[in-house]
């Protein structure tokens, strides 16, 4: 089974065993405006919780999307290279950034569940 929890930096991630799918929230895509540019994570990099780990750039500024939890990155989206604007339209779907394998399941202690991140962005 598949949980999902937030960051209040508006980062998503789908848990599944110790891989963690992240990506950025559609309340984060909405702030943004349209989606022009995608900068991923290198396979292989060791990331460390609240790290600078991708950069996302639309027409209004770039952001920097945040690692979760630390960790080694296994996977990157490669359609987000061609089609940025995917983040527009499925963000917390096919629009997932990276896939890391998590070092420290206790680093999700301080995530929000779907509610609690729903009363942050209230």
């Amino acid at each position: 089974m598949t949980t999902t929890l937030y960051t209040s930096d508006h980062e998503w991630l789908a848990i599944d065993g110790d891989v963690a799918t992240v990506g950025i929230t559609d309340y984060a895509q909405s702030q943004l405006g349209d989606v022009v540019f995608v900068e991923l994570p290198k396979l292989g990099r060791v990331l460390k919780k609240a790290e600078a780990a991708a950069v996302v750039e639309s027409v209004k500024a770039a952001s920097d999307v945040y690692a979760p939890v630390s960790g080694e990155v296994l996977e990157t989206n490669p359609e987000l290279a061609s089609e940025p604007a995917l983040v527009n339209s499925d963000a917390q779907g096919n629009a997932w950034f990276f896939k890391i394998k998590m070092a420290d399941k206790s680093e999700l202690g301080g995530l929000m569940d779907e509610a609690a991140y729903k009363a942050h962005t209230a």
